[in-house]
């Protein structure tokens, strides 16, 4: 699908914003544990027919990628004007990147996904009707890529989170691995064949063909006939929805660790992305085509990368080939800088994209795993928010220093900022993809209530009380840090543990939730990681029965 980006994608496997056939553990039922083939998601129709439009619809992205950048470095030859065409591309994730998460989890994706491709679709005619009529200027490029970018935006939350729909559970990872692969496919060939195109007609054509890939994306989708029951219908509001999510992302330690890991590499890792035009242009003294060619060797390392990290993930472990990612690309970032002999800038290229593929597919592996279903697309539109906004201010400042500095001083001090990034972060270690089960657990019982409350009722105090014996309340205690962070990641806005001081070992847990409604789903949320760390808790109480649970709605509404 389709994000405006020369970048790739936060994913490592689409570029920003286009819609990644990317998966995590779902609420499918488990299926046997014998091997897969790395092509049996193509087996499922609707994940085919989609993979295979997807894949048109990049080739027809990086052709535009392509024609974008080399139309602008010919309409003004500032290189914050050409790094800006990437801070268009990305800058509407800070406008619509948190309400496109919770748009898509609660609203019909089929038909926001068609919306949003059909937007997309008609920017890319626009912005070649103009270009080919001559009446495109540096700013119509910037407005119609960020025009691209906000249809890109609303996009990627709903694509990223309906692929589990589409393939068994036991092929997720296969169904990442094969968009990893489909996507760099298209960007080993879309850059070159954008080149082509543009040395050969104009960048108008190339735009021409881009809104033409669209196409096929839309007409899949509109055949797909999704079950009406994967449609949500707990009628929670957008506004409330936003704010679930940025809880939920707030009290998440794992995706907050993919976060700030992230943000560390993107933020540095954009200058080599953002002005390689000028490096072809100027440096390498290479026309358009040599531009596509080094786009594809990027492209061409990611697709060896992929194929090389499905062999060696098993041997080794996730932080180990994030660093290793980044160095390489460190590597990969210092050579631009410092060589000028074209065939071996195109082989650190290489070396670079598999980097690239390495980093981002772990970073988007990590934050999956880490997202139950009902959060899934706003948990991924707040990774995906920081993937875009590190690009686009990273871009800006990079293109910045290139003008007042020059190229070379500006992607050697890139290259030592991921260093210092990867050094910064080394005490945040990523979990590995099988270290949370975020299925829904279905554990916590609905609530025991004589008269039942209205959804909009609160807010609610729920109070549930332990009884545990001396020796073992410090451990208790912490357990209960375990508790807290689910209560609030879950939809408390308050929380406490409080012991009877007139009868030690009797423990009062309480919080605070919004609404009736909002605790309901709470009660919804729940996953296997969180029966876990309740069952640790509550393995400390004592006495037949389970902790007593009451509650308790405010009387002034």
């Amino acid at each position: 699908m389709t994000r405006r980006s020369p970048n790739g994608a936060p994913t490592g496997a689409a570029p920003s914003g286009a819609a990644p056939l990317l998966c995590e553990n779902s609420g499918l039922p488990a299926a046997s544990a014998r091997p897969r083939s790395a092509w049996s998601p193509l087996a499922h129709e609707v994940f085919r027919w989609l993979w295979i439009a997807s894949v048109a619809s990049n080739v027809g992205t990086w052709m535009q990628n392509v024609g974008a950048a080399w139309l602008m470095t010919s309409l003004s030859a500032s290189p914050l004007m050409v790094a800006l065409v990437q801070t268009a591309t990305n800058l509407p994730v800070f406008l619509l990147g948190i309400p496109a998460g919770a748009v898509a989890d609660i609203a019909d994706r089929r038909r926001l996904l068609i919306i949003t491709q059909t937007w997309m679709l008609a920017a890319a005619a626009v912005l070649g009707w103009l270009c080919l009529a001559g009446g495109i200027g540096p700013w119509g490029i910037l407005w119609l890529t960020f025009a691209l970018g906000l249809g890109a935006t609303m996009n990627a939350p709903a694509w990223q989170a309906i692929v589990p729909e589409l393939v068994p559970r036991d092929e997720l990872p296969a169904a990442i691995a094969m968009n990893s692969v489909g996507f760099n496919v298209a960007r080993a060939a879309g850059p070159a064949l954008g080149g082509l195109v543009v040395a050969a007609t104009n960048p108008g054509v190339a735009f021409l063909l881009n809104a033409v890939s669209f196409v096929g994306v839309v007409v899949v989708l509109y055949y797909w006939r999704r079950s009406p029951d994967l449609v949500p219908a707990s009628g929670e509001g957008v506004a409330s929805a936003i704010l679930a999510g940025i809880r939920y992302t707030r009290h998440s330690p794992p995706l907050i660790t993919v976060l700030v890991r992230s943000t560390a590499f993107v933020f540095s890792a954009s200058c080599l992305w953002s002005i390689l035009p000028l490096v072809a242009k100027i440096e390498l003294h290479r026309e358009s085509t040599g531009y596509g060619i080094l786009l594809g060797c990027l492209g061409a390392g990611s697709v060896g990368g992929a194929f090389l990290l499905g062999r060696i993930r098993h041997l080794f472990n996730v932080n180990l080939l994030v660093a290793a990612g980044v160095c390489l690309f460190s590597l990969a970032t210092l050579a631009l800088a410092w060589i000028h002999q074209f065939l071996v800038v195109a082989l650190f290229l290489l070396a670079g994209g598999a980097a690239w593929m390495t980093v981002m597919s772990s970073f988007n592996t990590a934050a999956q795993t880490a997202l139950p279903e009902w959060v899934r697309a706003r948990g991924m539109s707040v990774y995906i928010f920081v993937f875009q906004g590190s690009m686009a201010l990273g871009s800006v400042l990079w293109g910045a220093v290139a003008e007042r500095f020059g190229l070379r001083v500006s992607l050697a001090a890139s290259g030592f900022a991921l260093l210092a990034g990867l050094a910064a972060t080394l005490r945040k270690p990523l979990h590995a993809s099988d270290e949370i089960d975020t299925r829904p657990s279905s554990h916590w019982p609905e609530p025991n209530v004589v008269v039942q409350p209205r959804p909009g009722d609160g807010p609610v105090l729920v109070m549930v009380e332990y009884f545990v014996d001396q020796p073992f309340h410090l451990d208790f205690r912490a357990a209960m840090r375990g508790v807290e962070q689910i209560r609030r990641r879950d939809g408390g806005v308050q929380w406490g543990l409080f012991e009877d001081a007139s009868s030690p070992g009797r423990f009062l847990e309480s919080f605070l939730v919004d609404s009736w409604a909002e605790h309901l789903r709470q009660h919804s949320r729940a996953t296997m990681a969180d029966l876990a760390v309740m069952e640790r808790a509550q393995s400390f109480h004592r006495g037949p029965a389970p902790p007593a649970v009451s509650h308790w709605i405010s009387t002034y509404r």
